[in-house]
């Protein structure tokens, strides 16, 4: 069976990977807060959905607009050289978060208005409309945004709304690719994090899985711990105050974690340096699944040590068979004796001596209740009369003379 001190030493080891991977991830966060990354990924998923990498036509349009450019402060500047953001890449002052609805709004204005003229609430002034969009999609120089806007115009049928979810639905999809892109670029980030943090801090997991798999005692308070953290919920990941507390989390554990108490390399042998190299490595991956991947799976690993731990504790009871065929195997080695053990006036059962005690040689245990041998009295026998015993002197009544019985149940 899968024995409780490896599940207790799995779950102080993913109790480290979690308290590192929000370590790692509130750094992660105040790095985009600095570089807005973000925002970077953003304006790169636009200039390439609208087809102008180069931010000089419809893209450049679509940024200056009032809708988008209200989400910002400042001049928009398109980023030069390579159209794909680094994992690192500066975004400026870009907004990280345009809705959906100023997307769609925005780009149907620029098609029906163009790009810098200014709305007036002259007559002459063109309404924003499905006729007045189709009619002058041409503003738009971009003959594949073009294409997407009549798409979008023509299966709505004539119905506003209809269009702006169509553009929408263009807009969400293509920034389910660029999310993608920037969950990718996060991971690498964050293993770099994880290796400088698992080095800085000399974390590594085979030394520590090994610590609490020979200490019960580090081992049972690294687990108490993990209870208390799988209960927690109330620091989100990757805020300032779950770095402090997951720091001191960390620190407070008393695992072979650090250089000072922790084992550091000493080159005497190729396990003292590839050891705590692989266990960096380890450290850093861990990191990149996240701290909700190891909260998620330290709870489940909770609930089945829930499940195994009071199997363990809980012995199986002794029957009396069992009892009686261990006396009767002791007796017919020899090497028990055999004799009689008095449980009431005058009443004797054979037993075996055994190691620890005496034992029945057959039936049930000498401490359970026993019941006499009469028959149980009847407690309604002063109502009925059947406690009147006759004697021979007595005159009765013989069966053929009684009277007949009536009433009763047909």
């Amino acid at each position: 069976m899968f024995g409780s001190e490896i599940l207790e030493t799995a779950i102080g080891v993913i109790l480290i990977f979690l308290l590192v991977s929000v370590i790692c991830t509130a750094i992660r966060e105040a790095m985009e807060s600095i570089l807005k990354t973000r925002a970077a990924f953003l304006e790169s998923g636009i200039r390439e959905l609208l087809h102008d990498r180069s931010a000089v036509g419809i893209a450049r349009s679509f940024y200056t607009h009032p809708l988008i450019h209200g989400l910002f402060s400042g001049d928009y500047k398109p980023r030069k050289g390579v159209i794909r953001p680094s994992p690192l890449a500066h975004g400026s002052n870009l907004p990280t978060y345009i809705p959906t609805r100023n997307f769609a709004l925005a780009l149907m204005d620029i098609a029906a208005r163009g790009s810098g003229a200014v709305a007036t609430s002259d007559a002459s002034s063109p309404v924003l409309s499905l006729e007045t969009v189709r009619a002058n999609v041409i503003n738009i120089e971009n003959a594949q945004v073009q294409r997407v806007l009549l798409t979008a115009i023509d299966t709505a049928q004539g119905n506003m709304d209809k269009a702006v979810a169509n553009l929408g639905a263009w807009y969400d999809s293509g920034m389910d690719r660029v999310s993608g892109g920037y969950k990718r670029a996060t991971q690498k980030v964050l293993f770099g994090i994880g290796l400088v943090v698992a080095i800085g801090l000399n974390i590594n997991p085979l030394t520590i899985a090994d610590y609490l798999y020979r200490n019960d005692a580090a081992r049972k308070a690294v687990v108490a711990r993990a209870e208390a953290a799988a209960k927690d919920t109330s620091a989100p990941a990757g805020s300032s105050h779950s770095y402090a507390a997951a720091r001191a989390e960390l620190d407070s554990l008393g695992l072979p974690i650090g250089w000072g108490r922790g084992p550091s390399i000493r080159g005497g042998n190729w396990i003292d340096v590839a050891s705590p190299m692989l266990g960096w490595l380890m450290t850093a991956l861990a990191a990149t699944l996240g701290a909700p991947f190891w909260f998620d799976l330290l709870n489940k690993v909770m609930v089945v040590r829930s499940t195994v731990k009071p199997h363990e504790k809980s012995g199986e009871e002794s029957s009396e068979d069992r009892q009686s065929s261990a006396a009767q195997a002791a007796v017919a080695k020899g090497d028990v004796g055999a004799t009689t053990h008095a449980v009431g006036a005058g009443t004797e059962v054979p037993v075996v001596q055994v190691a620890g005690g005496v034992v029945p040689a057959a039936g049930p245990p000498l401490d359970a209740p026993r019941r006499s041998a009469g028959p149980a009295p009847d407690p309604e026998a002063d109502v009925d009369g059947c406690d009147v015993e006759l004697t021979a002197a007595d005159v009765h009544t013989s069966d053929e003379d009684l009277p007949a019985a009536t009433g009763g149940v047909a």
